[in-house]
């Protein structure tokens, strides 16, 4: 009965139109109701504490980063090099595409901003070398959802803050499942226009080629600065978040010189909104997951899984598709606010190693990004690249089954991930 009035109460609050931060409020007042708790104060007081928290705090600068980024020059200069390093290959523009998308991912966490910067750069030319229209949008669609695997990630931020597991950890675990990722996509594009005929741009000279490193040589630093400042211990995610706006900001303004003092005020404007929504949300659902842990919900979807406990591979299976379906009609974090709380209790029981668990949730998660009908990267690259939904679906579709390909390879063969990770924690 408490799980069908949590759900129903937060189900019928979308269903009418009720955005998703508020929705998730009238489900924790709904389930306060029921459990004879209901107390305004509690309430706004688990919003509040929701929203206080220090390693929360990497996610604004994160986003400031990105939004540098995009305004101040970086991504187009990673996208240029990519185009000099492997453009004149048959099929280039397509590997352009995802060595640009791993490198954006390596320096701005947000799979929004990577996708709207890729599909503004590199769709046009797609087109206009005579690439099919809605293929190349699902490539850069697919590709944009590598930004929330490979560090800095802003999912794994908000992950680690619900589930208390180590962020810098849940960092460098990503790395290599983020590199899989794009290696899938690589193989689905070469085996889709192997027969195509597509002229690849002309091979750029050796000059042309030393230009763009040098030209990118700032932007690259950015992900370098980051993941040896995480893994020597010089700082914390929270102040890599910050040394990565405030670097973004001095390359955009004194190196490269596309970010005035005038534009400044409209950065952070943009930038402040979008984290608001963010932590909104997170405030939002720090209610309902108290309200689940007082109402012992984790007890009970431990007692539903138990067919599965005895065998972590099947328990994680039945897990990833739970996430898969509620991917489908729901933003990444909402459904990582929501399900965390709810599934760290059933991974720990399990004896799942909580970062492992973790690197496979933000993967589900992220590929739920371009899962229609929702799907929020497949509606920005549609409105970017001024292509129709039913198009982008249609493209993205090989490419979303190869990513849950490597999702469940991970799954089937956990050392994929912890090998790597016992080797950069040392």
């Amino acid at each position: 009965m408490t799980v069908a009035i949590f759900l129903g109460s937060l189900l019928i609050a979308m269903a009418v139109g009720i955005p998703i931060a508020f929705a998730l409020l009238i489900s924790g007042a709904a389930l306060m109701w029921h459990l004879d708790l209901f107390d305004a104060q509690i309430l706004a007081q688990n919003v509040i504490n929701g929203a206080d928290s220090f390693p929360l705090l990497a996610v604004p600068f994160f986003m400031l980063a990105g939004e540098i980024m995009n305004v101040g020059g970086l991504s187009r200069r990673i996208v240029k090099l990519a185009l000099t390093l492997v453009g004149h290959v048959p099929g280039g523009l397509g590997y352009v595409t995802i060595m640009a998308a791993v490198i954006l991912a390596a320096v701005s966490g947000s799979a929004v901003a990577d996708a709207a910067a890729l599909a503004s750069l590199l769709l046009p030319m797609m087109v206009a070398a005579g690439h099919d229209k809605a293929r190349s949008a699902g490539l850069i669609a697919s590709a944009g959802i590598i930004a929330p695997v490979i560090p800095p990630s802003i999912g794994f931020v908000i992950f680690g803050v619900a589930a208390n597991v180590s962020i810098s950890k849940l960092f460098l675990a990503g790395i290599v499942p983020g590199v899989l990722l794009g290696m899938s996509l690589a193989v689905t594009w070469w085996w889709l226009v192997r027969n195509e005929k597509v002229q690849p741009p002309p091979k750029a000279s050796r000059a042309d080629l030393v230009k763009a490193l040098r030209e990118a040589v700032w932007a690259l630093g950015l992900p370098v600065i980051i993941l040896v400042g995480l893994r020597m211990g010089v700082f914390t995610p929270t102040e890599a978040a910050v040394v990565a706006a405030v670097y973004a900001l001095l390359v955009a303004m004194f190196v490269y010189r596309e970010i005035s003092v005038r534009q400044l005020a409209q950065i952070f404007q943009t930038s402040a909104r979008t984290s608001a929504i963010v932590m909104f949300l997170v405030a939002a659902a720090m209610v309902s997951a108290w309200l689940i842990t007082v109402a012992d919900l984790p007890t009970k979807v431990i007692a539903m899984l138990e067919p599965f406990m005895g065998n972590q591979t099947l328990l994680l299976v039945a897990i990833m598709v739970l996430v898969m379906v509620v991917g489908t009609a729901m933003d990444m974090t909402p459904t990582i606010l929501i399900l965390t709380p709810v599934l760290m209790p059933v991974v720990k029981a399990a004896g799942i190693d909580p970062v492992y668990f973790g690197v496979l949730f933000i993967i589900n998660n992220a590929i739920g990004l371009i899962t229609p009908p929702v799907g929020t990267v497949l509606n920005v690259v549609a409105g970017v690249g001024r292509i129709s939904m039913d198009q982008v679906t249609r493209g993205v579709l090989p490419f979303m089954v190869a990513q849950f390909i490597v999702m469940f390879l991970l799954v089937m063969f956990p050392s994929i991930v912890l090998v790597p990770l016992r080797l950069l924690t040392g």
